[in-house]
């Protein structure tokens, strides 16, 4: 079962590398030079809606520090609109200027033709979604708090 458990591990964090190398391919089709990879991403996340910067970090599963430094590139570079909140002085909200809103159709496409892909090869929907309900349980798994933190051990 550990065997098992840690070739999981080691699985995702490469298809997330992966996926980040696809992405920034893509980028560079288009010959966008001012945004990476992971701002990138970011943008398909937010699509057309709005979203408070701590929203991004829930919704996207990106570290805090990173999102706050990437808004502010992506702001910087003409690629998102930032505001602040009208309820909350404290928050700001961020939607995508039409300069991300054309990132997030250009990765919604790509995925689109990935997907498309996929259905012609050796992948069904049905073992894509019991890929994804495992990994789904896992990281259920994780989230409970007596497994997301390490061990304490007493030195006795």
């Amino acid at each position: 079962m550990k065997d098992a458990y840690l070739e999981m591990i080691s699985l995702v964090e490469r298809l997330h590398r992966q996926c980040l190398e696809v992405v920034k391919a893509d980028l560079d089709r288009h010959g966008i030079r001012d945004l990476n990879n992971v701002q990138a991403l970011i943008l398909f996340n937010i699509g057309e809606e709005e979203f408070s910067v701590g929203e991004l970090t829930q919704r996207g599963y990106y570290l805090g520090s990173n999102v706050s430094y990437n808004v502010k590139k992506m702001v910087e570079n003409g690629y998102l609109i930032q505001e602040r909140s009208a309820h909350d002085r404290r928050s700001f909200h961020v939607r995508a200027a039409e300069k991300g809103v054309e990132i997030y159709r250009n990765l919604s496409a790509l995925f689109d033709e990935h997907a498309s892909q996929l259905g012609a090869s050796q992948f069904d929907k049905a073992g894509l979604e019991a890929a994804n309900a495992t990994l789904s349980r896992l990281q259920q798994f994780w989230s409970t708090p007596q497994h997301s933190g390490a061990r304490i051990t007493s030195a006795a």
